[in-house]
């Protein structure tokens, strides 16, 4: 065990016994994310670095405190990446998230649709639990799993079943070519142009819906995405503004996302509503911006919490209250008694005391 990760397990231990509460922190990009924050910082930035990365089995194995734009920029000189297009909120002020972080939030950008998100490309993970305890998971291979997958089920923790020390990813090489398309239509028909389109055999990686503009972006082998170009038309864009446009997507730099971060400033909430992909425009007020195919919507607003849940649970879905100042009605929706009680009960596994960030994921009981 090397000096960073021993400090840490002192730190864990020292809690343990004085009942104090930690906070997990990496680069602290995503605290306005979840529940309340409570407790002293658990500083996992020292324990960083890349451990092993082996390009020809498309397997990268990082700590977790290693920059997120560290790992990116060694995939990327090989020609690889992190499919899910993980946000990287604070990049553009020299900060930036950590590996642990991104698994942690289990946030996954425009591409999430069409290649999976975090938890599918988590093959293993070493964790420290609230006994101070170090516990590994699954492996450094696609098949690798052997009952509960304690690995994937990090992804969306936020920090409650422990501090995420070592992370192995599977990553996959850059698309051959890529292709941004944009086309006028109003939300209703967009929803029913990308739910056409998605049971067609087409390259579509991500799309995007706002303000009465869809935008496409087509990735694969050079043939299939011309091809699929002349079956869906629209206007081609710039390669250099193509990729303006998704990194400021994913990343929450947009027009969008920056005129919503002013209005939440200003008293509104920042709603990210998961949906079947095929829901028609909710009428709620708002401005709306649609990803994922229909599937993810966000919606800065006003109105009150119960009116976006209801909103989300009448079309078979659920709402996230991703930015606001008012998180009483609890960031996340509540899940059913039998869930609430499997989700402590495996809390209480990982971590009895409640070392851990109690209150990220679950309101106290």
């Amino acid at each position: 065990m090397d000096d960073a990760l021993a400090r840490l397990v002192d730190q864990v231990q020292a809690a343990r016994a004085d009942k104090r509460v930690l906070d997990i922190r990496g680069g602290g990009t995503k605290t306005f994310y979840g529940g309340p924050l409570r407790g002293e910082p658990l500083d996992m930035r020292p324990l960083a670095g890349v451990a092993s990365y082996e390009p020809s089995e498309l397997v990268i194995t990082a700590r977790g405190g290693t920059p997120l734009a560290e790992l990116e920029a060694t995939l990327a000189a090989q020609g690889q990446c992190l499919p899910f297009e993980p946000p990287r909120f604070g990049a553009g002020d020299g900060v930036g998230g950590t590996v642990g972080g991104m698994v942690a939030a289990g946030l996954a950008g425009p591409a999430r649709a069409s290649v999976g998100g975090v938890r599918d490309y988590v093959l293993g993970a070493k964790l420290l639990n609230g006994r101070a305890e170090l516990l590994a998971f699954g492996g450094t291979v696609m098949k690798n799993v052997a009952g509960y997958d304690v690995s994937r089920a990090l992804a969306g923790s936020l920090g409650v079943l422990g501090a995420i020390c070592e992370l192995s990813l599977k990553v996959l090489p850059l698309p051959a070519a890529t292709l941004t398309l944009r086309l006028e239509a109003e939300q209703g028909a967009a929803i029913r142009r990308l739910n056409e389109w998605g049971g067609q055999p087409l390259p579509l990686n991500a799309s995007a819906w706002w303000d009465g503009m869809l935008v496409l972006r087509l990735s694969g082998a050079a043939a299939a995405v011309r091809a699929a170009h002349e079956k869906i038309g629209g206007e081609v864009i710039a390669a250099d503004v193509a990729a303006a446009f998704w990194g400021g997507l994913r990343d929450h730099r947009d027009e969008f996302f920056v005129g919503a971060t002013k209005a939440v400033e200003s008293g509104a909430t920042l709603w990210r509503l998961s949906l079947p992909p095929t829901t028609a425009p909710l009428k709620l007020s708002g401005e709306q911006l649609l990803e994922w195919g229909g599937a993810q919507r966000w919606i800065c607003t006003s109105a009150p919490a119960s009116v976006l849940r209801e909103a989300a649970t009448a079309a078979g879905g659920h709402a996230v209250l991703f930015r606001g100042q008012d998180k009483s009605a609890g960031a996340f929706a509540p899940l059913p008694p039998a869930q609430a009680r499997l989700q402590r009960e495996l809390q209480r596994a990982f971590d009895p005391d409640g070392v851990f960030n109690p209150t990220r994921l679950l309101p106290a009981a």
